[in-house]
């Protein structure tokens, strides 16, 4: 097994190198970069159907652009951290960031900006393994669950800023002002790292796997693609039929070719532990139900609600200032202690599937039911979410901590995406179903009197109720398989640690 920072250095293993807190808050302030452009975008999303005269499905594809890039290449961007130093990785990833940001900013249509997306997701896929792969190196493994839990919370926090930010510059400014923001984040993180961060790396890791990086990628853009298609020209039709079966030959190929070659990007037989398989599982399933809900509820509270894009954000802050609160004070690392991991990842998912039902069912009739929603979810997300990263990373060997990382980021990035798709697909199927235009803003346009906006405004608040009960069904189904798979295995492993004893004690 090839050589880990920890086992350069077992002193500094046992006891976590003796600035880990410092540079603990280094890569979490250089992770919210790429945190406050995932989220930013989605309170400028009237801006950009005004004045880019973007339609629902150039929206996804800004969303998902990014995403899909980040999901392609996060895998061989944490192999190469690994390979190469995960210090040159993450700095890297922050200047990619930065020019990236400009580009979009500039951008002066809708095809520039989903480009200028892409290249964004190139640098985002280096920042998002480096900086959880750094933070298991610097922290000894007692304290690797508060670690994840404090940078799960990081995540939360970009979520909660990103809104608000993005809310108060379009208030004052034009919408590319909102990609500006990352540039002073990017270049202060950037002096940081340089200054703070040791490097770390595995002498003899793996080379690249580019051409798994390929494969992933077409594979998951085809089946993107073919879900947002289906809905505007029909799911049995040319189009989707064949990129649905391109997505599905590519992502076979990929699978068969990481199983055979000897250095994959993703192992397949990390899928033999039940841990790994478990949380793996929670993780889609989780990332797909929350990313397409949360998607269409800013919109909801906009174009429905009539909020502005700045108290929009700050109505969706409750849910992620719930997360920043209990991990950072440690309460949901010492709840699951308490619990154990399975029952942890449950109770999380099962809450978050209550917010959901919340919204879907209350959300029409004002900001309290969408308020509870947001706090129930806040609080599940707060325990799940870092039991699961602790779950995939304790599963994959120390050396491989970037690959562990890009497995994690991968999951996200990819439920995500997926989530933004088929939700966003389950809302366009409810508009077509009322003979009403695929776009929401396009709709309120058309709508010449008040009970024609009503008309619309209800069509849509019928296709959310359903979007989120889909993505509440997703969350609670994920939350079960991953509680199950995680006791059994914690159950084999015990059964494991008994024989061993047995043996060792019989004469």
């Amino acid at each position: 097994m090839s050589t880990s920072f920890q086992e350069q250095a077992p002193a500094r293993a046992a006891h976590g190198h003796p600035r880990r807190w410092l540079i603990l808050g280094v890569i979490c302030f250089a992770q919210l970069t790429v945190l406050l452009d995932n989220t930013v975008l989605n309170v400028a999303i009237p801006s950009l159907t005004r004045e880019l005269h973007a339609s629902t499905a150039d929206i996804q594809w800004m969303i998902n652009a990014y995403s899909l890039v980040q999901s392609g290449l996060l895998l061989t961007a944490g192999s190469a951290a690994d390979r190469y130093g995960r210090k040159k990785m993450l700095v890297a990833g922050l200047a990619l960031f930065g020019i990236g940001s400009l580009a979009a900013t500039l951008a002066g249509s809708t095809g520039q900006l989903i480009a200028a997306r892409a290249g964004m997701g190139v640098g985002g896929a280096l920042l998002l393994t480096t900086t959880l792969a750094v933070a298991m190196q610097i922290f000894a493994p007692d304290e690797h669950p508060k670690a994840i839990g404090i940078w799960s919370a990081v995540n939360a926090l970009g979520f909660a800023a990103g809104p608000l930010i993005g809310g108060f510059i379009l208030d004052y400014f034009w919408w590319g002002a909102i990609f500006l923001i990352n540039l002073p984040v990017a270049a202060l993180a950037l002096v940081a790292v340089l200054a703070l961060v040791p490097e770390s790396k595995s002498p003899r890791g793996d080379r690249p796997d580019l051409l798994g990086a390929l494969l992933s990628t077409i594979g998951m853009t085809s089946l993107v693609y073919a879900i947002i298609s289906g809905p505007a020209h029909g799911w049995t039709s040319a189009r989707v039929l064949v990129t649905a079966a391109v997505a599905v030959v590519v992502l076979a190929v990929f699978a068969s070719y990481e199983s055979r070659i000897p250095y994959p990007m993703l192992d397949m037989r990390f899928f033999r532990d039940r841990r790994f398989t478990g949380a793996v599982a929670g993780a889609v399933l989780i990332t797909f139900g929350m990313g397409g809900a949360l998607f269409l509820l800013t919109q909801h509270l906009q174009f429905v609600l009539g909020y502005g894009p700045l108290e929009a954000g700050l109505r969706t802050a409750p849910l992620a200032l719930s997360v920043v609160a209990l991990n950072f004070t440690g309460l949901s690392a010492r709840w699951t202690a308490r619990l154990g991991t399975p029952a942890a990842i449950g109770l999380g998912m099962v809450l978050m599937s209550g917010g959901l039902v919340s919204i879907a069912v209350l959300a029409s009739g004002g900001y309290g039911g969408t308020l509870l929603g947001l706090l129930l979810i806040g609080v599940g997300c707060a325990i799940a979410n870092p039991a699961m990263a602790h779950a995939i990373m304790s599963a994959i060997p120390p050396a491989k901590a970037g690959v562990g990382a890009g497995i994690n980021g991968t999951l996200a990035e990819f439920g995500n995406g997926l989530g933004v798709a088929v939700l966003g697909a389950v809302l366009n199927s409810r508009f077509a179903a009322v003979s009403l235009p695929v776009s929401l803003p396009v709709a309120l346009a058309a709508a010449g009197t008040a009970q024609e906006r009503k008309r619309v405004t209800d069509a849509f608040s019928a296709g959310l109720q359903t979007s989120q009960l889909v993505g509440a069904a997703a969350v609670l189904l994920g939350g079960l398989v991953a509680a199950a798979l995680l006791r059994r295995a914690e159950r084999a492993d015990s059964g494991m640690g008994s024989d061993r004893s047995v043996e060792e004690g019989a004469p």
